[in-house]
């Protein structure tokens, strides 16, 4: 048994299912959702919650419109709450340096309809996060600090509803890239937290979204 973390995560993702074990390598990983049960919450996923408001549900559904297979990972809480962020924080390892892409499906919400990624989670309250928005058009990047969150860049772009997507963070130090799509919406600076922290899924409010084929990458 290896007593790397990051080897020990990687084999312990493959042996339930969620990783592709043909993708993997020492600093790059690749989850899906098809060795996990509908209905279940995948073990290597912690959920969480930062602001108020009921527990989120994230659970395994089926969805055969995912090019990535048919299982995915659903936030499907409808609470209206709107200082509500729910949080699926993966068990890997810590990272401050990290690329992360994933695809999202927003579904529903009539108070918020988002998709996000969080990076460098130190705990449920301080971590970044970008995310697109369905009801807003747009693609915001925030610090979360004590469970405060401050927009520090930001676009619009068109992120329509019902339809498969990817966002993509890519965070060296303090600059931070956007991307929807494979396109590059925008850098931006900030220095507040340089540590290294989890990688989470995120959503706000009443958003239903579906998440699939997440990707992560350290230097």
């Amino acid at each position: 048994m290896t007593n790397d973390p990051s080897r020990r995560f990687l084999f312990g993702l493959a042996g339930i299912g969620l990783l592709n074990p043909a993708t993997a390598r020492a600093n790059a990983l690749r989850l899906d959702f098809e060795g996990s049960p509908v209905g279940s919450l995948p073990a290597s996923i912690a959920p969480a919650l930062t602001g108020t408001g009921g527990l989120p549900k994230w659970t395994v559904l089926e969805d055969r419109t995912s090019s990535a297979g048919s299982k995915v990972l659903a936030q499907t809480s409808a609470d209206k709450t709107d200082h509500h962020f729910p949080l699926a924080i993966f068990d890997g390892p810590s990272a401050a340096d990290v690329d992360v892409a994933v695809r999202f499906k927003p579904v529903a919400g009539e108070v918020d309809r988002a998709a996000g990624i969080a990076v460098r989670l130190a705990d449920k309250d301080n971590y970044y996060v970008v995310r697109a928005n369905a009801l807003e058009n747009n693609v915001r990047l925030y610090r979360m600090v004590k469970g405060q969150r401050i927009q520090f860049a930001g676009a619009d772009a068109k992120v329509p509803s019902g339809v498969w997507q990817e966002l993509r963070l890519m965070v060296r130090g303090s600059h931070f890239e956007v991307f929807l799509d494979g396109r590059n919406l925008y850098g931006a600076h900030d220095a507040t937290m340089a540590g290294p922290g989890k990688v989470a899924l995120w959503t706000k409010a009443d958003s239903v979204t579906y998440f699939d084929d997440l990707r992560m990458q350290t230097p």
